[in-house]
């Protein structure tokens, strides 16, 4: 990891941060069918400590459209940046209804992103992105199976390289391939963590076989690790005002088809050394207006109610679904 970060701030220092050309951009079309219920055939609200507020299910003319990984909102609480593990950034815009619930998405642009050597479209295993995380002018985006954390600058990333790379503290050799790097989130600037950044893996497990995770930068930084809750896997996160940490966690098995489940871990837990766990938020199975969930964010409105989104990757499959989906935290 530092020879490579040598390498890379070398070459940066020589060659300009935009790439020669400037990489592959679609505008998306999209159709959403709003979805007025969680589970199934059922109009109950509250799941656990979330109350369900309202959903949309996307499709597009376009197959760009799908695999989105990671997502997060803008100071706004409408315009997003989201991932795609296809290696491809994603811009736009929610709507809303007159009731305030998810209505649609608008003004979908899809960019390809540009590698450390300033290239774009390049193949899903260069450019696995699966985690992302905004901070001070800062994408942070997690490449999985390079398992490295490459820093872009914001506004600005869809034309540049990244400008630098941070070194995650895990040993390389204990992150697997297709289950390395999966979540990025930077912590409240107020928390124990004083805006640290956090990675987690999705299933790479230490000795204890807890879930790696590590703190990038601050206080705390250094590894620490995750309590496993078979079946599941992590897939994103985010951190709460308070400074807890959400974190989604996906569940896909043959025999009990796919589910989803939401863990709130205490922000005070996160330090060096620790094997950390939290209360269960909310489970859902297929009996739920669910599939491959894969990113979570959280947006505070402006009376202080916390709303949790959660968005779906369709792997490109015509058998999965692109749905974001919203809940209100009950305190």
């Amino acid at each position: 990891m530092l020879i490579r970060a040598a390498v890379l701030s070398l070459t940066l220092a020589v060659i300009p941060a935009a790439a020669a050309s400037l990489p592959a951009q679609e505008s998306v079309p999209v159709a959403s069918r709003q979805m007025g219920n969680f589970k199934i055939g059922s109009d109950q609200k509250l799941f656990g400590k979330l109350e369900f507020i309202g959903g949309i299910e996307m499709s597009s003319s376009n197959a760009l459209l799908g695999a989105i990984s990671s997502i997060r909102f803008r100071p706004d609480r409408k315009s997003f940046l989201a991932v795609m593990d296809t290696g491809h950034w994603v811009e736009g815009e929610i709507a809303r209804d007159g009731q305030g619930r998810l209505a649609g998405v608008s003004d979908l642009t899809v960019t390809s992103m540009i590698d450390p050597h300033g290239r774009s479209e390049q193949v899903k295993g260069d450019m696995d992105s699966e985690g992302l995380a905004l901070r001070d002018g800062e994408a942070l985006v997690g490449i999985e199976q390079m398992n490295l954390v490459e820093v872009y600058p914001d506004p600005g990333f869809a034309r540049s390289r990244p400008v630098a790379t941070l070194p995650t503290f895990i040993p390389p050799k204990s992150l697997r391939s297709n289950r390395g790097l999966e979540t990025i989130a930077v912590s409240p600037k107020e928390s124990p963590l004083a805006g640290g950044a956090v990675v987690v893996s999705e299933l790479s497990l230490d000795k204890a076989a807890h879930i790696y995770a590590a703190v990038l930068d601050g206080p705390r930084k250094g590894v620490f690790g995750v309590v496993q809750k078979k079946p599941f896997a992590v897939t994103d996160g985010a951190f709460l005002p308070n400074g807890d940490l959400l974190l989604l966690e996906r569940r896909f098995s043959f025999a009990e088809g796919i589910g989803m489940q939401i863990r709130r871990i205490k922000g005070d837990d996160i330090k060096p050394g620790a094997a950390v766990d939290g209360e269960i938020l909310l489970q859902a199975d297929m009996g739920y207006q669910i599939d491959n969930m894969e990113g979570l964010d959280i947006v505070v409105e402006p009376g202080g109610d916390i709303h949790v989104i959660i968005v779906s990757d369709d792997n490109h499959s015509i058998l999965e679904r692109n749905l974001m989906l919203e809940f209100r935290l009950v305190q």
